[in-house]
């Protein structure tokens, strides 16, 4: 088996949902022989992922733990001289049936629908990229670029320039879509993605030949009462999770 197919695998063993249930079960069967370490493991692992699921942790963790990229303004894609927008996959659903067919994952739709905000204000053309990702389901055959593709002509009447559906992560988008680019002579392009991917997009994307203005969206912001924000929640460990996935992949391409 190729290593890349076990990224996604190895990533969710990584994650507080996975990581720390383990160390609180471990330190409960530690806590027969060794109750002391038993109990300190077990305790830190609740704490800690009591911790990790409230939406302020996710908040402090995405200012602190990544870079951060402003957001971009019209003037600087005219400064930069920017040719043309890339959008970035984010996953899909690939079987919604309540529409009857494939659709964007909510990371896909809010980047799509941002990419295209952007081209209508700037008058410039969007690229996609994204295929079937590691960690999707090989039988299935749907690739998001396709999915949006379809979306942005149905749903905002707006057609793709360029499609690109083979990319299975980050680091491919960057590799298939700058020849499909300068072939067109386009070398200066706004990167969309959402604001937690954006510092290994631009990591990934520095290595071709493109230069690239960040343009993120869906930033991770305060969105809760003062109280609520150290309660966990669903969202507070969907973020958590997002800016420690996005950690990891980030030191994992610096060591490539």
């Amino acid at each position: 088996m190729e290593f890349s197919n076990l990224k996604p695998v190895i990533s969710s063993l990584l994650m507080p949902l996975a990581f720390l249930p383990f160390v609180g079960l471990l330190g409960l069967v530690l806590a027969a022989t060794r109750r002391r370490l038993g109990w300190v493991l077990s305790m830190s692992a609740f704490c800690a992922l009591w911790a990790l699921s409230c939406q302020g942790t996710a908040v402090s963790l995405a200012q602190n733990v990544l870079p951060q990229y402003a957001p971009v303004t019209l003037s600087q894609l005219k400064a930069a001289q920017v040719q043309a927008i890339i959008v970035l996959g984010g996953g899909l659903y690939p079987q919604a049936p309540e529409y009857g067919a494939a659709q964007p994952s909510q990371s896909t739709a809010a980047r799509l629908r941002y990419g295209i905000w952007l081209a209508k204000q700037s008058g410039l053309p969007v690229a996609f990229s994204g295929g079937s990702g590691w960690a999707a389901d090989p039988t299935l055959k749907i690739f998001e670029a396709d999915v949006a593709a379809r979306v942005a002509l149905e749903d905002y009447g707006f057609t793709l320039r360029w499609v690109e559906n083979q990319s299975r992560d980050t680091a491919e988008n960057a590799q298939h879509m700058a020849p499909l680019l300068a072939r067109d002579g386009v070398l200066r392009v706004a990167l969309v993605t959402d604001a937690l991917h954006m510092p290994r997009a631009v990591a990934e994307f520095e290595r071709t030949s493109l230069v690239i203005v960040p343009a993120p969206t869906r930033y991770v912001l305060p969105n809760r009462s003062a109280v609520l924000q150290w309660l966990p929640s669903t969202d507070g460990i969907a973020d958590t999770t997002r800016v420690m996935h996005e950690a990891l992949g980030l030191a994992a391409s610096s060591l490539r």
